[in-house]
């Protein structure tokens, strides 16, 4: 078993019961004590909003508790049927177990909801204890996925499931944390049922997957000491209906989720459907898989505004970079302050000039993975979505001895997760040393592509950064002033640089725009409409100089009828929060701990 997988069953075991002990750690996962000494680090380090040292274990100290897998009432039925009401049944669960909220509260939720298919035919085929042992199995994998993305399974319905992202803990991209889950399912469970023997097939098991987002109140219900916290509103039984609509192993998603993600997969139309209880067809589309030109970029076209500086020292840095003199460059800034969209700036005039601009993102999702942004980095400039296993391995064969590296074939295979086709012994080195080798031949990786061809190389959120990938990172800045490379780097505040001060090192810390520089946003974000005074009066107020917040905020406006159609007499307009900044506006919301409520 992996590391990763390690941690994320912890913290699964974790907010299931409470509580665990070191030894029972040992135990469960046959650790030595470097291993448990390195998962009490990571979860002390990486989860420490989370988790807490107590005695010989550790303690849950989040909001969200969840049901286990260990107290599940297994269900045969054929699917997770709706009753003609259109209200999601509940399954009643312990008060303990569920987010501690004396009120509800009302919020803007993904619901993903998750059903088995041909669970009744499975029932059929099996043992009841075998097709419990499944089962568990499924809802095992399934939770294990969704802690890893910092969903919330509100309840367990026999052999469905209902997920919130959202809630308790609100994050910037829920709607995609949503998505991506619910992709890992359907991929982990085709992994899964890939054998070819009548066993694999009996075991072989496939999902329909529906999401929606919209607005709910959610808190507390039941009578009786029998409570859970639910989110009441639409938004979940379109999720439900959406789901049905699913073919198996399929993922869909409402127009809704779409309009805050649909730039960052590849999907379809799936038409529009006139939903149960729904008086007005809504628009579905099947997700397919994540972009793989994905950049932070995407869709937006808004003409920078008030960074002109900034703009001229990277113009000005890049021009060192091609007289042979590398540079490293870190943007810092609070989220959509326009870090991305300065990258986006000098990325866009890099390439109009012929140069190359390599782009690697860190995520929230995969701080626990080693040299994730490096290794997806490789796999989008290298393979395309469909290449063949063997076709990587020709890809990455050619690729290396370009770059001087043909002796590096099993260190890339390995991290790039491919077989290799030849009789390659295994790396007589450890695992350390095997790290280290690595390190050194993605240096020269990099190294090597700007001694041909001068080069950005883009590094976006490195406060998420896993550990190894700032070692890598640590070697090639020692060797970026002999190159013809710009290092770009970009984080949040939260960042602290391991990389002491150089001379060819500059920090760039992006403040909020001021009054006129908002305006002058405004105004051409507005375009041909001419916005009252007292409407741009609203919008300065509310977006507080954040270029993303002044951006979503006035196309709301300009998209608004009842505004458009009522510009004379708009002083007492009030403006919504858009959609797209729902999610972010509570993440910050919901950080605020004790002082959120006053």
């Amino acid at each position: 078993m992996k590391f990763s997988e390690i941690v994320a069953q912890t913290l699964t075991w974790l907010q299931r019961d409470g509580r665990v002990s070191y030894r029972a750690l040992k135990l469960e996962f046959d650790l030595d004590d470097d291993t448990l000494d390195a998962l009490k680090e990571e979860l002390l380090f990486a989860h420490a909003a989370h988790v807490r040292e107590e005695g010989p274990g550790l303690v849950w100290t989040g909001a969200a508790f969840m049901a286990g897998a260990s107290s599940l009432v297994v269900r045969t039925e054929t699917s997770t049927q709706l009753p003609a009401s259109g209200t999601i049944p509940s399954r009643p669960q312990s008060s303990a177990l569920s987010p501690q909220h004396s009120s509800a509260e009302r919020r803007q939720l993904t619901v993903l909801f998750c059903d088995l298919v041909g669970s009744t035919a499975l029932s059929a085929q099996l043992d009841p204890e075998e097709l419990r042992e499944i089962v568990r199995a499924y809802q095992q994998l399934c939770s294990t996925i969704i802690t890893r993305y910092e969903g919330h399974i509100a309840q367990y319905l026999g052999d469905g499931l209902l997920v919130y992202f959202g809630y308790p803990q609100a994050h910037e991209d829920d709607a995609r944390r949503a998505v991506c889950a619910g992709l890992e399912i359907v991929e982990a469970l085709r992994q899964r049922g890939a054998g070819n023997g009548q066993r694999e097939r009996q075991r072989s098991l496939q999902v329909r997957i529906g999401i929606h987002t919209g607005l709910v109140v959610i808190g507390e219900m039941g009578a009786s000491g029998r409570t859970e916290q639910l989110a009441l509103g639409e938004t979940p039984n379109v999720a439900a209906r959406v789901q049905g609509l699913a073919e198996p192993n399929t993922l869909l998603i409402s127009a809704a989720t779409h309009r805050l993600v649909g730039s960052q997969f590849e999907w379809q139309p799936f038409g529009s459907h006139l939903l149960k209880g729904i008086d007005i067809p809504i628009a579905v589309y099947q997700i397919q898989g994540e972009r793989q030109d994905l950049t932070p970029n995407t869709g937006h076209s808004t003409p920078l505004v008030g960074r002109e500086q900034e703009v001229g020292l990277l113009c000005e840095r890049w021009e060192q970079v091609s007289d042979g003199r590398g540079q490293v460059v870190l943007l810092t800034g609070e989220p959509g302050i326009g870090k991305s969209r300065l990258v986006q700036t000098l990325t866009e005039h890099v390439v109009s000039e012929g140069s190359l601009a390599l782009e690697a993102h860190c995520s929230p999702y995969r701080q626990n993975s080693a040299f994730f942004p490096v290794i997806d980095a490789l796999q989008r400039t290298l393979f395309t979505r469909d290449d063949a296993t063997a076709i990587k391995v020709g890809k990455l064969e050619r690729a290396l001895v370009l770059y001087d590296l043909p002796d590096a074939l099993p260190l890339f295979a390995s991290s790039l997760s491919l077989p290799l086709l030849t009789d390659t012994p295994p790396l007589p080195m450890t695992p350390q040393k095997q790290k280290e080798r690595t390190i050194s031949a993605l240096v020269q990786w990099w190294l090597t592509q700007a001694e041909r061809q001068a080069t950005v190389s883009v590094w976006e959120d490195l406060h998420w950064a896993d550990p190894s990938t700032l070692e890598f990172l640590t070697l090639l800045l020692e060797q970026v002033p002999t190159s013809r490379l710009l290092v770009l780097l970009t984080a949040r505040p939260e960042f602290i640089s391991p990389w002491p001060p150089r001379s060819h090192f500059v920090t760039l810390t992006l403040n909020r725009l001021g009054r006129r520089q908002t305006e002058a946003m405004i105004t051409k974000v507005a375009g041909a409409a001419a916005l009252p005074a007292d409407v741009r009066q609203q919008i300065l107020a509310k977006t507080d100089g954040v270029p993303l917040f002044v951006e979503e905020l006035t196309k709301t406006v300009l998209e608004s009828v009842a505004c458009i159609g009522s510009m004379g007499s708009s002083a007492r307009l009030a403006i919504p929060n858009p959609a797209t900044l729902q999610d972010s506006l509570m993440a910050r919301l919901d950080r605020l701990n004790a002082a959120k409520e006053l």
